[in-house]
């Protein structure tokens, strides 16, 4: 019974966690990108839907057949990971393979007929176990209420590590930019005292050619 309470706990929180989306507005023509930042060989499902705005009503409706979106996804070294027209709502699912910042971008392939029109999408990114339908695996698997349990504890156990050796990843990255932006420093500065000392040779012996040249000295 215990465990039973434990598990309706969980998948109320997962609900909740699923529910957390956002939508924002863009015109046809416009261009919208969004960065995340995915440890590797993680799997991140997006869904979205796209709603047209009617004047008339002066609400969105759902968005026409002919209104479909293009969905590109770059990995940090700028390679195309995914680039393809989905229908005006659907799912993409995609896997890292290199750790950093992932831009999702997101556009309408609309045609002129509708050019002008405002659209809103309803956009939801789920990463890592997140991204995991457990009651579809559990249908499929046959697991019980205790293996899907422990299932979803190894996931996010697994997930920790991975974002743990993406720390890690950052930090190196971060130590790397530090020391070479030090030695940069270092280097600029002992060319300024170079500099500085051959300007203050050159005029010692400037000022000395001139002395002796007016019989100064």
């Amino acid at each position: 019974m215990v465990l039973r309470n434990h598990l309706v706990a969980f998948v109320l929180v997962m609900a909740l966690q699923l529910t957390n989306a956002l939508y924002f507005h863009i015109g046809e023509t416009e261009r919208k990108c969004f960065i995340e930042e995915i440890p590797d060989e993680t799997t991140v499902i997006v869904n979205y839907k796209v709603e047209l705005y009617d004047p008339r009503s002066g609400g969105f409706m759902p968005s026409s057949p002919g209104i479909g979106m293009h969905v590109e996804v770059k990995d940090p070294d700028d390679k195309t990971i995914l680039s393809r027209v989905y229908s005006s709502e659907g799912r993409i699912s995609f896997t890292s393979h290199t750790p950093g910042e992932h831009v999702i971008c997101m556009y309408s392939n609309s045609t002129a007929w509708f050019s002008g029109s405002q659209l809103r999408v309803h956009l939801d990114i789920q990463v890592g176990e997140h991204a995991i339908d457990y009651a579809n695996v559990a249908q499929k698997e046959k697991l019980t209420e205790l293996q899907l349990r422990i299932r979803q504890l190894l996931d996010q156990v697994d997930q920790i590590t991975k974002e743990q050796n993406y720390q890690r990843y950052r930090e190196e990255r971060f130590r790397q930019t530090s020391d070479s932006t030090n030695q940069r420093v270092l280097w600029w500065s002992l060319a300024q005292t170079l500099v500085l000392v051959t300007m203050g040779l050159w005029q010692m012996k400037h000022l000395k050619s001139f002395f002796e040249a007016k019989k100064l000295v």
